[in-house]
């Protein structure tokens, strides 16, 4: 029984240290696009400042990688969930969205903040300065809201 455990261990280390040589894609970009959400919104510079610390990492297209992620399979679990993020709504392109779209994606940021499920737990647990206090949440809320009234 021990030697297979031994065996069973051994094997695990080989794929463990061999993910490690397999490339991953990084979400990196230095370019703002002309449908950036500060391009295309009049976004107070406080609300930016919390949307780019609690939100950018998963939603637009520069994300600031943690020291962990050159760690398989760490990378490769980040980088999936980034890329469902920018899928659900990604800043550096909400100026390209329909109006229809627009108006769910900034409904859906006022209920998602109503009922605490952004940003995720799993991320401010490392991310401690991500975690939005009922006052900073007033204020997407507000920018939101003026926003959806506007359309």
């Amino acid at each position: 029984m021990k030697k297979y455990l031994k065996y069973t261990f051994y094997i695990v280390l080989l794929i463990f240290v061999a993910i490690q040589f397999m490339p991953t894609n990084y979400n990196l970009s230095d370019v703002v696009s002309e449908n950036d959400i500060s391009k295309k919104f009049d976004v107070p510079s406080e609300v930016q400042q919390l949307f780019e610390t609690s939100c950018y990492d998963c939603h637009s297209n520069n994300t600031q990688y943690p020291w962990y992620n050159k760690i398989q399979p760490v990378s490769y679990l980040m980088e999936d969930h980034i890329t469902e993020g920018k899928e659900e709504l990604n800043f550096n392109e909400i100026g390209s969205y329909s109006k229809r779209r627009l108006k769910s994606k900034l409904k859906s940021i006022i209920s998602q903040l109503d009922d605490d499920e952004m940003p995720m737990f799993s991320y401010t647990i490392i991310h401690r300065d991500a975690v939005l206090s009922e006052e900073e949440k007033e204020q997407i809320k507000d920018w939101a809201t003026s926003e959806l009234d506007k359309l």
